[in-house]
């Protein structure tokens, strides 16, 4: 039984054996807490000693609470050359790859779960109708527990959404859209309530902005969000520097996961050093709150046991790592994720895209003829250097941008494959690639402007004022 025990734990990455670390410390926990008989406490002791043994000979460094193995929290601190090409933090995302960055070897070091064909079949059964191309296509291809929000689903026991937006700058570019459009779409299928954080906070603690400019910010992008076609009965979207004030349900989160997140923790998970503002060392308790269904008493009518499910790109990951391991030392239910890949800059996937950089992107505010002229002029092409080698070898769809802009925004797989074959033989090129991207993105962005321009001050007002949604708890 041992011998299968080690062996069995010899398979799991550093991050695994810390997982398995904490949940059997909280089996420990809420046996004693129980009372449990002693020879069961005393086993499932000897198995926490066993498995933290393993975790120290696997890692080379003992095991605590909330501070996963470093080399696997910022990638860049990987312990060989082929694990610092890819850095993802919160803040930056950089591959030497012209791919882009590496999502299976990133699974692996998050700990997370890939999203496979099992499971997008679970969903669609679950739901009844086709999954969102963001799920057949693998833009969201990682998660954690989204089996246990398909169980409460079936089961009809209530869970909500939580997602988010730093508002970093006014205009909000076409791959900020990404989790907007996937998270209206989840609600929209599993009809759920949904709360927006906009961390405009964050971003003042940041960048250099005053105050001022981060809430203006923040009230500004809410007109992008809402624009994506919310349903304003099921939605409540928020600033912190507005809500954190009058909903004390949100601050006593906050007080919760920051008494069990040590200084230590959060250098080690977020790259902290003794010279950052202590603002952004408390921050990521902000973040973390909205994971807690007792953050929004006025929804949930002061239930704390309502689990929620996060879309958001990978980089974030940080966050609700730290959340899911403090949310049982607070009595609450871990929240799910599900992540997705990053969008890449026009001039090609090695990149996060840069809202101080125009032309590394899409934006909400670009005319027909803007569109046009980034497409042709920055997109990164996976094509030859002359027609005739084109002809010949064909392109790379792997690297080209207008083919990866077009499985984000192209919805029709067929067109989609088409077009992949044509310009992978030859047939289709480049500059012809480009015409349907343009042709794709014109008309996506436009129908986007003019929904923005009937969303007024007074329906954002709305939108951003607690509330009881349409849903009974």
């Amino acid at each position: 039984m041992a011998d299968s025990l080690n062996c069995d734990l010899k398979s799991l990455s550093p991050l695994q054996l810390f997982e398995r670390v904490t949940e059997q410390g909280e089996k420990v926990r809420a046996l004693k807490a129980g009372k449990a008989p002693k020879d069961e406490i005393d086993a499932a002791v000897r198995m926490l000693l066993s498995l933290k043994l393993s975790y120290k000979t696997t890692t080379g460094q003992d095991y605590q609470a909330g501070l996963p193995p470093k080399d696997l929290i910022l990638i860049n601190n990987g312990t060989t050359k082929e694990e610092d090409e890819d850095l993802v933090d919160p803040w930056n995302v950089q591959t030497s790859n012209a791919k882009g960055v590496d999502y299976d070897k990133l699974i692996v070091r998050f700990g997370s779960s890939k999203i496979d064909t099992d499971l997008i079949n679970r969903i669609e059964r679950a739901i009844g109708q086709k999954p969102h191309h963001f799920l057949r296509r693998g833009i969201f291809f990682s998660h954690r527990d989204m089996d246990q929000i398909l169980d409460a689903y079936e089961n009809k026991k209530p869970f909500y959404l939580y997602t988010g937006r730093g508002p970093s700058s006014q205009a909000m570019h076409v791959g900020h859209l990404i989790p907007f459009l996937f998270t209206k779409w989840l609600q929209e299928v599993f009809d759920v309530p949904l709360v927006i954080q906009l961390t405009d906070d964050e971003k003042y603690l940041w960048k250099d902005m005053t105050v001022e400019k981060a809430y203006e910010y923040a009230r500004e992008n809410a007109k992008d969000i809402i624009a994506c076609g919310f349903d304003i009965n099921k939605t409540f979207i928020f600033s912190d520097l507005d809500y954190l004030g009058t909903s004390a349900g949100f601050y006593k989160n906050i007080v919760k996961v920051q008494k069990h997140v040590t200084f230590n923790q959060v250098k080690g998970i977020f790259g902290f050093t003794d010279s950052d503002c202590i603002g952004k060392i408390s921050f990521p308790a902000i973040q973390a709150a909205p994971s807690f269904s007792s953050s929004f008493p006025q929804i949930f009518n002061g239930k704390e046991n309502i689990q929620c499910l996060i879309p958001c790109a990978i980089d974030q990951d940080p966050y609700f790592r730290m959340t899911r391991d403090v949310a049982p030392r607070i009595g609450q239910p871990k929240p799910a994720l599900l992540h997705s890949v990053f969008f890449p800059a026009l001039q090609g996937a090695q990149t996060k895209m840069s809202a101080s950089d125009p032309n590394s992107s899409i934006f909400l505010t670009d005319t027909p003829k803007q569109i046009k002229t980034k497409i042709n002029k920055h997109a990164f092409s996976g094509g030859r250097d002359t027609i005739e080698e084109h002809r010949k070898y064909g392109g790379n769809c792997d690297v080209d941008v207008s083919f990866m802009y077009l499985t984000f925004f192209l919805e029709d797989d067929d067109r989609l494959e088409q077009l992949k074959q044509a310009y992978t033989s030859g047939e289709l090129l480049t500059g012809e690639l480009k015409k349907v991207l343009i042709e794709t993105m014109q008309p996506l962005v436009a129908a986007h402007q003019e929904r923005r321009k009937q969303v007024t001050d007074e329906i954002v007002k709305q939108f951003m004022t607690p509330r009881k949604l349409a849903f009974e708890f």
